[in-house]
């Protein structure tokens, strides 16, 4: 696989900040992804309330965002789905290659590594570097193990500007102070920990363990409205009794 060329200036990056609100970009790759549904369907236009229900979110939120990128829509038609595709991928930056590097290749390493979802999406890696020797030149799927020393000459040879960090906690601080240091702006961040950043560097945290705790969340409040479901009250599962009207 031939890892992306290094990141370059495009017609994006010269384009002033349009002030979208943090919450609406969020919302961006979910309207991609429900764009690309359509399109693979065979749809060519879909309104705001056939693609707000692809999107999973209201019609009236979905027209709000997309108002803050321009009128893409028709009224009485819709919106042409492989425009609108087009328009968004252009405003999130998927129109250009983003080579990463991934830092710490053990089992999530390992999965992140063979995720054919990036290199669909414009992500091309194009490190994948660990600190124990024992792992250096072990082959990931399309890509071998560099050692983690190697940090700031992956990143200047390909212009990596995103990081994914996929080390244990213990590690992470001093993983991502390294990423910042060799010129890495925007960091996703697996390890369970909050990382300290400098002004004008990206942190997302994708903590698995904290999606779990939300989902038990609204398992356990869809078990106390539902009689005869099981329940798990402080660590004990326990069997309500049904409610006889």
């Amino acid at each position: 696989m031939s890892p992306p060329r290094p990141r370059r200036t495009s017609d994006h990056d010269a384009r002033p900040s349009r002030g979208i609100p943090e919450a609406t970009v969020a919302r961006l790759p979910v309207y991609l992804r429900a764009l690309t549904a359509l399109g693979d369907r065979g749809i060519a236009t879909a309104s705001s309330e056939e693609l707000a229900r692809a999107a999973g979110v209201n019609s009236a939120k979905l027209r709000k965002d997309l108002s803050y990128l321009g009128s893409y829509g028709t009224r009485g038609v819709g919106y042409d789905v492989e425009y609108l595709r087009y328009q968004i991928a252009r405003e999130i930056g998927l129109t250009q290659d983003w080579p990463v590097i991934i830092v710490g290749i053990g089992n999530l390493g390992h999965a992140l590594a063979n995720y054919s979802g990036f290199a669909s999406r414009g992500f091309g890696i194009v490190g994948l570097l660990d600190a124990d020797p024992a792992r250096v030149g072990e082959q990931v799927g399309d890509y071998v193990i560099k050692a983690y020393n190697e940090l700031e000459r992956v990143v200047e040879e390909y212009g990596v500007a995103i990081g994914v960090i996929a080390t244990p906690a213990t590690a992470a601080q001093e993983v991502c102070d390294r990423m910042v240091a060799a010129g890495i702006t925007s960091v996703l961040n697996f390890a369970p920990v909050v990382l300290k950043v400098p002004a004008g560097v990206d942190v997302r945290k994708v903590d698995l363990s904290t999606e779990l705790q939300i989902l038990a969340y609204h398992e356990q409040r869809k078990a106390l409205s539902q009689p005869g479901r099981l329940d798990h009250v402080d660590g004990v599962a326990t069997e309500r009794s049904p409610v006889i009207p």
